[in-house]
């Protein structure tokens, strides 16, 4: 990273005459959609692989991109209030200590008129993981992202490769797995992944008043 900061001077015009060219063709780099795995251990048996939590470290020269990419995309989503106030990750000026206290005055209002609580709280383990492709360019296309945009997104998506890395800190020594194609999930560590599940979960809730409204519907009948 320091010899690309060094080197700005001398790499900038090549690197914006990339970036230009990927938004005007709609083709995201190949050589750019390879990314080593490094485990992170989370809690539990270090034993157990389930108890690590995989982190993509993406070439620099990627994320310079992403993130131009990113810039145009967060832009035309705020413009247009696209994604829901209840959704509180991931975004700026917003944090998840904001959703609890919003959810705490909610419960103490209800408290106060002497009215009873209910809850549940669900966990979306691997959610990067399971994204599935086809289903969130559906749906950047129908939040208005089309034409060389959404094919910049599916290129982006899309001939990804990853591998595995390993260190052995007694011998300091590091293995690596082969290359293996990745064929659903949106990369962890990177620029964009964040905002493609922003993306890909912001109808959850109009899914979930739906089905309040439907079981209303159904014990009003009753």
């Amino acid at each position: 990273m320091e010899f690309l900061k060094v080197s700005t001077p001398s790499i900038t015009p090549s690197l914006t005459y990339i970036c230009n060219t990927s938004l005007s063709s709609g083709i995201f780099p190949f050589w750019l959609k390879f990314s080593e795995i490094k485990l992170l251990h989370k809690k539990g048996d270090r034993t157990d692989i389930t108890n690590f939590r995989p982190i993509s470290l993406l070439p620099s020269f990627s994320k310079i991109l992403e993130k131009v990419v990113y810039t145009r995309l967060y832009q035309h989503i705020n413009q247009n209030n696209m994604l829901t106030t209840e959704q509180y990750g991931f975004r700026n000026n917003s944090s998840t200590e904001k959703a609890s206290f919003n959810l705490i005055k909610e419960i103490l209002l209800v408290l106060i008129n002497k009215l009873r609580v209910g809850g549940i709280f669900c966990d979306l383990e691997k959610v990067f993981d399971s994204v599935n492709h086809d289903l969130l360019l559906f749906k950047c296309e129908v939040y208005g992202f089309r034409g060389k945009t959404n094919a910049l997104l599916w290129s982006y998506l899309s001939d990804r490769y990853q591998r595995v890395l390993i260190k052995n800190s007694s011998s300091n020594t590091i293995t690596f797995s082969e290359w293996g194609k990745i064929k659903r999930g949106i990369p962890q560590g990177s620029i964009l992944g964040p905002l493609f599940f922003l993306i890909y979960i912001n109808d959850l809730l109009n899914t979930i008043a739906d089905n309040q409204n439907q079981f209303h519907m159904q014990m009003a009948q009753t």
